[in-house]
C-alpha cells in the first residue's frame, strides 16, 4: 500500500469516526466516555495523516 493509499484510508476512518461522534452526541443520553474515546482516536488518526504527509514532502 502506498503512502497516499494509506492516507486516503485514514481519511475515510477519520470521517467515519466523525460520523460516529455525531450519532452518539445526538442520542438522548450520550455516553461521554464513548465520545471522548472516539475523539481521541480521531485525533490520533489526524496526527498520523499529518506525519505521513510530512514524510512524503521530504522525499
Amino acid at each position: 500500500m502506498s503512502a497516499m493509499d494509506h492516507i486516503e484510508a485514514l481519511k475515510a476512518k477519520h470521517k467515519s469516526l466523525e460520523h460516529a461522534i455525531g450519532e452518539e452526541a445526538a442520542r438522548p443520553h450520550p455516553n461521554d466516555d464513548a465520545i471522548c474515546s472516539l475523539k481521541k482516536r480521531k485525533l490520533q488518526i489526524k496526527d498520523e495523516i499529518i506525519r505521513l504527509r510530512g514524510r512524503e514532502t521530504q522525499h
